[in-house]
């Protein structure tokens, strides 16, 4: 058996994201506030609003099967989807209530609904 050194780009490569979920890696909050004070880790989880960039992506929003309309089909047939808006790469601005936090490989990621993201900053030279 070979083994395949870990890097950041092969790091989260088995991982397969469901439906409509993004996963997201949180970008580190300010642990000051404008004035100077020092906010400790636990006021800042409580932020209703965070932000993260975005890792992994699902497939979309699976389309219900039409193979009622024609029997004859095979029911082997791929499932479609309709894409998400959200992209690797992208910074996420997104709602802390409907995130589910998991740590995979001593990382802190969130995983988030696309109807939970409310904004995204999309470098235009990050697919080019």
């Amino acid at each position: 058996m070979r083994m395949i050194e870990q890097t950041k780009e092969n790091k989260l490569r088995n991982l397969i994201i469901i439906g409509d979920r993004v996963l997201i890696k949180p970008k580190s909050p300010s642990e000051t506030t404008k004035s100077g004070l020092f906010l400790p880790p636990s006021v800042q989880d409580q932020e209703k609003i965070q932000s993260g960039y975005v890792m992994k992506v699902g497939p979309g929003y699976a389309l219900p099967s039409d193979s009622l309309d024609e029997p004859w089909k095979s029911e082997e047939e791929k499932v479609k989807y309709i894409p998400l808006q959200v992209r690797e790469g992208d910074l996420a601005i997104f709602l802390q209530k409907a995130v589910h936090e998991v740590i995979y490989k001593d990382e802190k990621y969130y995983i988030v609904p696309q109807q939970a993201i409310l904004m995204l900053e999309r470098d235009p030279d990050l697919f080019n």
